[in-house]
């Protein structure tokens, strides 16, 4: 573990790969590894990045945006990791994680790293190992981390509470699809990006910006946020129009929340947020794990296919079995 650390602080690639293959292997013995060398990483202090948290409707462009601010956020001197989060089967559990292949310039750039994850049907958008994987892409040296969501909806709300700011990417809408937007998703974004802004949609595009922003004028300021956010603006992704504003808007953000002490108190939550949820998920493996439970559990499932036992009936006799185990 000292070797990789070794050389994920220098910035190896192949390292850096290794390590997020290992943090996300469901094997006991590399879960071990992995905690080891995740301790070693939270102990290199110095090192941090940005967490920008990217979502949107299908077909809004976020791959093509992601291409297009990284290779600009490349040009300016940073360093970027790309975390794209793709849809597993229910059936099989697979995932076509094609991100490289929609992102074939970002994926040259050698101050790039795209990593595609499957989401593995966890909820939130993101998958149970993402916060680890941020670790890593930080203590290889990646300044700004790009994190792509599976897709919109209430349930997306996890990849919020991960990143410093969180930005929804839409097309060019207005009326009725307006109000058809998810209003958890848009109470919790910072910043609402309205892409494919050019040629016939740049007057729809600015439309929708008017209309988000009177909206979101009307949720009124929300508490630990800037003044004048959460906002709309209009971008480009292909000819590259309001990018350099929505490259500017994102870090003044950020810089603003660092002065008014809000950068900080975020990462605590996060923080305090991640143990809930590891130490939920330990409990639910350690009762899951539980042979006793477990027949318990077949024997009422037995009961409801073939006795017509309720499943409110089934319910009350396992949460007694359950008590009783605690």
């Amino acid at each position: 573990m000292t070797y990789l650390l070794k050389r994920l602080l220098q910035g190896d690639r192949q390292a850096l790969a290794k390590a997020i293959t290992l943090v996300e292997s469901s094997r006991e013995d590399h879960q071990k590894e992995a905690n080891d060398l995740l301790q070693k990483v939270l102990a290199q202090k110095n090192r941090s990045s940005i967490r920008i948290g990217l979502s949107g409707t299908p077909g809004a462009g976020k791959s093509t945006f992601i291409e297009a601010l990284g290779t600009k956020l490349i040009a300016d001197g940073h360093k970027i990791g790309v975390l794209a989060v793709d849809p597993s089967s229910k059936k099989t559990g697979g995932s076509i994680l094609g991100d490289k292949t929609r992102m074939e310039k970002l994926s040259r750039e050698p101050n790039a790293f795209i990593r595609p994850s499957p989401s593995k049907l966890t909820l939130g958008g993101v998958t149970s190992k993402t916060r680890e994987v941020i670790l890593l892409c930080e203590v290889a040296g990646y300044d700004v981390i790009l994190l792509e969501t599976v897709g919109v909806g209430q349930s997306e709300l996890a990849a919020s509470e991960m990143t410093d700011i969180f930005c929804l990417i839409i097309t060019p809408v207005g009326g009725d699809e307006l109000q058809g937007l998810k209003r958890g998703i848009t109470e919790i974004a910072d910043l609402i990006i309205v892409n494919k802004a050019d040629g016939n949609l740049t007057s729809a595009a600015k439309m929708a910006v008017a209309q988000y922003s009177a909206a979101l004028r009307l949720l009124g300021k929300r508490e630990n946020t800037n003044e004048g956010y959460p906002k709309a603006a209009m971008v480009s992704s292909t000819i590259g129009t309001g990018l350099n504003e929505i490259s500017q808007e994102i870090f003044e953000f950020i810089q603003a929340q660092r002065r008014m002490g809000f950068f900080e108190q975020r990462r605590k939550n996060q923080e305090v947020i991640w143990f809930r949820e590891k130490s939920q998920t330990a409990l639910f493996e350690v009762l899951s794990k539980n042979t006793d439970l477990q027949g318990i559990q077949a024997k009422l499932e037995d009961q409801i296919t073939n006795k017509g036992l309720s499943v409110f009936k089934a319910m009350e006799a396992f949460n007694s079995n359950l008590l009783k185990k605690l």
